[in-house]
């Protein structure tokens, strides 16, 4: 069973910031893209950096240049430091991969996070 985990969350003042890490674990064949959404209520969840097995990154307009995503492929995680946090940065942070399980004619999924609450406040 193919689980990502996320952990580092939590409430920072604006002008702070954060580290964001998701584990994938399981019996895991490969994994592909890696990345971070983010949702607020009433809204749709939204790119925030992805991440391709080559290392290949894409950003958010609303992140470049205070985000930075990165990836351990020996651990199978995926990191987001957050920089000069803002209010709007505020949302659930959900962790995205592309994962081949082990086993037998396995096929390539879409696997998600459980999320964590991000919270820019004074």
């Amino acid at each position: 069973q193919v689980q990502l985990v996320e952990s580092g969350g939590g409430l920072v003042q604006p002008g702070g910031s954060l580290r964001l890490s998701c584990a994938a674990s399981g019996s895991i064949f490969s994994i592909n893209g890696m990345g971070w959404y983010r949702q607020v209520p009433g809204k749709e969840r939204e790119l925030v950096a992805t991440i391709t097995s080559g290392g290949r990154i894409n950003y958010a307009d609303s992140v470049r240049g205070r985000f930075t995503i990165s990836r351990d492929s020996a651990k199978n995680t995926v990191y987001l430091v957050m920089n000069s946090l803002k209010p709007e940065d505020t949302a659930v942070y959900y962790c995205n991969a592309q994962i081949t399980p082990g086993g037998y004619l396995s096929v390539e999924n879409d696997y998600w996070g459980q999320g964590t609450q991000v919270t820019v406040s004074s």
